[in-house]
């Protein structure tokens, strides 16, 4: 399936990097791609992603997010949202500014898509506070359209380990009880191999290290689950093969610079402008499995 023309307008709150992709870097040109106008808000803006040995910037907080909404109603452009993506968010003040946003764009659209990337942690280290955990379980989750947590993410969430397919369904019933009606675990690893509509996608693990993937996961289910209403397991299929193809064409990149001589850290940014074929029309491999 192409990527078409979508008459959505789509706010996206989540971090910035001058130089690199994570956050909003890799959410506005692929949601642009899929015919959104995106307005992105910065919740940091740094000169760099934080897994480089330094990075210099800003933070925003809760009282600045709401001079910008303020600013935007007042001229009447809060009523045209049909979706809004959130991602980094690293305090208490500004997520619950966060929730103040949502009640208020539902105002003046009750449809509203709201896409949650809860971004707290991965790999069994946490990002942000852990104060933050709670806000997100008990005011933010509950208003979203679809929650996209990593497994750290929903073992936080959850309060339970996951170490088994039975373990991830459980963890995404957990999370349905909380109020969003589509959750999507984006990345799961488990040692055992074995709507509601319950499905998976399996892909095969590529040997690199990569950042920004969560964050152009959601802004891609955004943007296919708007093209497949109501079919979330075929949204998830292309947006993993969009996924996949970008890490290829990345990792393809980052071996020929290490065969040139060149390493660090930068040679690991995601290719994403590279990508566009990738982010549109991607090649479904890796097809969805419906569970019972």
């Amino acid at each position: 399936m192409n990527a078409t023309s979508s008459t959505g307008r789509a706010l996206t709150i989540q971090s910035h990097v001058v130089s690199g992709y994570v956050g909003n870097k890799c959410a506005v040109f692929p949601l642009q791609l899929h015919g959104f106008d995106v307005d992105p808000i910065l919740s940091v803006q740094f000169s760099n992603h934080t897994g480089y040995g330094s990075w210099k910037g800003e933070v925003m907080t809760g009282d600045q997010l709401w001079s910008l909404v303020e600013g935007l109603e007042t001229n009447g452009l809060l009523k045209g949202y049909t979706h809004l993506l959130t991602g980094y968010i690293g305090s208490a003040s500004m997520l619950r500014t966060v929730a103040r946003l949502v009640r208020k764009l539902r105002q003046h659209n009750p449809d509203l898509v709201y896409v949650c990337d809860p971004v707290l942690g991965d790999n069994g280290k946490m990002y942000v506070p852990a104060p933050l955990v709670g806000i997100y379980r008990d005011e933010i989750v509950p208003l979203a359209t679809l929650v996209v947590p990593n497994q750290f993410e929903a073992e936080l969430l959850t309060g339970s380990p996951i170490a088994s397919e039975d373990d991830a369904i459980a963890a995404c019933a957990a999370l349905h009880a909380m109020g969003p009606p589509n959750v999507v675990l984006t990345s799961v690893d488990l040692d055992e191999k074995r709507c509601e509509q319950r499905f998976k996608i399996t892909v095969p693990r590529i040997p690199s290290y990569f950042t920004g993937t969560g964050d152009l996961c959601a802004a891609l289910l955004l943007a296919w689950s708007d093209k497949l209403p109501g079919q979330l397991g075929r949204a998830a299929e292309r947006a993993v093969a969009s996924l996949q193809g970008v890490l290829r064409k990345t990792a393809q990149a980052q071996a020929e610079a290490e065969a040139a001589g060149k390493t660090g850290i930068g040679c690991r940014e995601l290719r994403l402008v590279q990508s566009v074929e990738e982010l549109t029309r991607p090649t479904v491999t890796e097809e969805v499995q419906w569970l019972e």
